[in-house]
């Protein structure tokens, strides 16, 4: 095994858009032939101007999430304001690779468009200048989904193999390896990472004394075809976990707001669920200004109701505390059932079943709102209330006579973890013919 070392290069100055990168790097270090040069990502974002400017007084944060939208062809994962996007180089990262950091206070930072070429340019600058034939991998920092920590992975890579392919080869006992291939480009750039740091002003090292083969290939062959990737479109294992997430949640951490995009990406999914006669039956009525005015109606119908069915004083308070679970949360949203484009059966049998085909088409967008508001990791309660008083409901909030209140979603973050819930067997629930 070759004995190699790893150097940083500090020194370089703040690189500006148009600024010679591969010289300024030649100034700071004495490169020899077989080095391999690896330069984080954000510098030549910087070199080759991949900078989005902020206007004094604009909202940086509004501007990093629109560039986030420009630069993603997929979004793989979405949680609150995280975003794991795919980028049209195949990319997958946190914020589709725009980052915000190590970047000045009016300046955003975009990925290279062409990470590969970025890597090629640099190399060919590198021998003009100094007669060497060097290797470059330009790094971007990465989290990984099933380990804690980032790490940087290559994201560009010229004159080198990035891929050791050591299938067919024997290990130590005579086993033939099957599955085995080395990310040399990935090891490269954690490697440089350790000497260059995240906020030591380092964004350059040089990895000396290996020799690497190069066959050409550039670092998008570490980018897994979609054919082989088991996770591209979700698993049926990922799905089963976002429905187990739903849980009924009564106690909220008021600390934290519920954003609104947040709720509309729920409602997304509850407009996907099967309905009659290619309807669209679901409203959602997002209560802000008026949550109290409306829980406050309610509880007085539900008094009066308790009362004229014989109930005593203390029963009746008893009771209204035990409604007061919407009071206070940070999101509350009505369902209402819509029922344009029902068939009007003359007979009484097929006019009751018209009626359940909507009510259950009902019950699917809210479950699918549900499972979506856990799938971002929010809890949430669906009550039944705003069934026993649509009028009132729909008086305090405005709703046309047709909007049928199907009572409310309590949504935020919950105040503590899920109680265990005791397995059901399925077969307990199934009956077979």
């Amino acid at each position: 095994m070759p004995d190699y070392c790893v150097l940083g290069v500090p020194g370089l100055p703040d690189v500006r858009p148009g600024d010679d990168l591969a010289a300024l790097i030649v100034d700071a270090v004495e490169l020899e032939a077989g080095d391999v040069v690896v330069v984080t990502s954000k510098v030549v974002s910087k070199a080759e101007g991949r900078l989005v400017a902020v206007p004094e007084g604009a909202d940086r944060e509004a501007l990093r999430l629109q560039a986030v939208a420009d630069e993603t062809v997929r979004v793989v994962a979405r949680r609150g304001t995280t975003v794991i996007a795919q980028n049209r180089n195949g990319l997958v990262l946190a914020a589709a690779g725009v980052d915000a950091s190590n970047v000045r206070p009016d300046e955003i930072a975009l990925l290279p468009t062409d990470p590969d070429a970025s890597a090629r340019t640099l190399r060919d600058r590198f021998l003009e200048l100094t007669g060497h034939q060097v290797a470059v991998v330009v790094s971007d920092t990465m989290g990984r989904p099933w380990r804690v920590g980032q790490v940087d992975q290559a994201i560009g890579a010229a004159g080198l193999a990035p891929v050791r392919d050591a299938r067919g080869t024997a290990d130590t006992f005579g086993s033939v390896l099957e599955v085995t291939e080395i990310a040399v480009a990935d090891e490269l750039a954690s490697a440089a990472e350790l000497v260059k740091g995240k906020s030591d002003g380092v964004p350059v090292a040089v990895v000396r004394g290996l020799a690497l083969p190069d066959d050409g290939r550039d670092a998008s062959a570490l980018v897994r075809p979609p054919a082989q990737d088991w996770f591209r479109v979700g698993t049926a294992e990922a799905h089963r976990e976002a429905v187990a997430l739903r849980r009924t949640v009564r106690a909220f951490d008021s600390t934290r707001a519920v954003g609104r995009d947040v709720v509309l990406r729920a409602v997304a999914a509850a407009v996907t669920a099967p309905a009659p006669h290619h309807t669209t039956p679901w409203r959602f009525v997002l209560v802000e200004e008026r949550a109290e005015q409306l829980l406050d109606a309610m509880a007085a119908q539900w008094a009066r109701d308790l009362r004229a069915d014989g109930f005593s004083e203390q029963s009746v308070e008893r009771r209204l505390r035990r409604g007061e679970v919407l009071r206070g949360v940070p999101c509350l949203v009505v369902p209402c059932l819509v029922r344009e484009g029902a068939h009007d059966y003359p007979d009484e049998r097929r006019a009751a079943a018209e009626e359940r085909l909507f009510l259950l088409a009902m019950g699917a967008g809210i479950e699918n709102l549900l499972v979506q508001l856990a799938a971002e990791g929010l809890g949430s309660a669906w009550v039944s209330s705003t069934l026993f008083c649509p009028d009132v409901v729909r008086e305090v909030l405005e709703l046309d006579l047709a909007w049928e209140p199907m009572g409310a979603v309590a949504i935020g973050h919950a105040a503590a973890g899920p109680a265990e819930r005791a397995p059901r067997e399925p077969a307990a629930f199934t009956l077979l013919r």
